[in-house]
Parts: C-alpha cells; sequence; structure tokens
C-alpha cells in the first residue's frame, strides 16, 4: 500500500477518534459552577425579605382583631410582648413601681404594689434571673368595642436570689429555681394616639 495512503487513512482514523471524545468529553455532565448563579432580577427589584410564616393557627386567632385593625403584625406585637414580660417580672422582683407603671393596667398594677409592700415591710430584696429566653405564644387577639385585646401564653424558667432583712451578712440568701406557664392577658385602645399595649389580666396556664 503507498505510503501516502497510508497517511490520508491514519488522518481519516485520527479525525473519527477525536470527534468520538469531543462528544463524550465536552458534554456537561452535573451541575456546572454556573448554575448556581441566582437568576437576574428585573431591573430597579431588590430581593424581599423573608419572614417567617404565620401558621393557620395563629392567623384564625388574630382574625377577629385584624378585620378591625389591618395593620395588627403578629410577629412584631410578640417581640414587643416577651420583651415586656422580661421587664415586668424583674421590675417587680426590684420593686421597681416607676418601670411597671406604664405597662401595666391600673388593677394590675395595684394587686403588684400589694405584693412590693408586703416584700419591703420583710425587709426583703429579690433579684430574678432568667435561665432561659421565655416562650411566648399568640393565642388569640380580637376586639371588644373601642379595645385591642390579645391573650399570650409565656413560658419561663426563673431563679431568684431573695436576700433577708439585714442583708447577706446577716443571713445567707434563699435561691429559688421555678418553672411558670401564664396566661398575659394585653389590652389597648383602638385609634389611640399612643399604640403600646398595657398587661390588663395574669393567669395560671397549663405548663
Amino acid at each position: 500500500m503507498p505510503v501516502q495512503f497510508q497517511i490520508v487513512i491514519f488522518a481519516i482514523i485520527a479525525a473519527v477518534v477525536l470527534f468520538y471524545f469531543y462528544n463524550v468529553l465536552g458534554k456537561r455532565v452535573g451541575r456546572q459552577p454556573a448554575d448556581n448563579k441566582p437568576a437576574a432580577l428585573p431591573a430597579g427589584e431588590a430581593p424581599a425579605l423573608q419572614r417567617p410564616a404565620i401558621d393557620p393557627v395563629t392567623l384564625a386567632a388574630i382574625a377577629g382583631l385584624k378585620t378591625r385593625d389591618p395593620a395588627f403584625d403578629p410577629t412584631k406585637f410578640l417581640e414587643g410582648a416577651r420583651q415586656a414580660y422580661e421587664t415586668i417580672v424583674r421590675g417587680y422582683a426590684a420593686g421597681d413601681r416607676a418601670a411597671l407603671t406604664p405597662l401595666l393596667a391600673p388593677a394590675v398594677m395595684s394587686s403588684f404594689e400589694t405584693g412590693i409592700a408586703a416584700r419591703e415591710t420583710r425587709g426583703e430584696t429579690e433579684l430574678v434571673e432568667f435561665l432561659h429566653a421565655p416562650r411566648a405564644d399568640l393565642e388569640s387577639a380580637t376586639a371588644e368595642g373601642d379595645r385591642a385585646i390579645a391573650k399570650v401564653r409565656f413560658l419561663s424558667e426563673l431563679r431568684s436570689r431573695i436576700i433577708p432583712a439585714g442583708g447577706e451578712d446577716a443571713s445567707e440568701p434563699r435561691i429559688e429555681e421555678r418553672r411558670t406557664a401564664e396566661h398575659w392577658t394585653f389590652e389597648r385602645v383602638l385609634g389611640a394616639a399612643d399604640p403600646n399595649w398595657v398587661l390588663a389580666r395574669v393567669e395560671a396556664a397549663s405548663a
């Protein structure tokens, strides 16, 4: 076979082999780096902030208030209620009437005042520590007349340090740890200039 003819045959074979490898190795297999790029947003559109979804039970529980106050936000309300809970518990233990007064309805403030005065008569002081962040669950929110009413179930673990009359030098402080489960009912006047809620009622709840 002439040498020139052999060269042509080898060239054809090489071309076929290269074409085969290109078809096999040149294909994309699996996810490529470019596949991970986020889809482009239309001009001028920013990604929306993700907020936790509100479960259907909560949506049903707040339906009564949403009809009167469409701007009511259960997530923001619970954040504020949890902060108020911690402030009120610490304020009651410390006998801080100034901190408690704007957060409590008059009847609740009167009840708290009785407890604070009794502790002062005994000469005791108390410090409270939350062992964990309290849990807050919104159980209902509705409107009655001109009032918005929301009930929250709080679960908490507390450590109290009760210092007797005469201070720690007189006798050892008493340390108490307890778990509490309570329903706190908050109220505010619909349409009022002051949007803040006050604690109107405290009741025991199942743990």
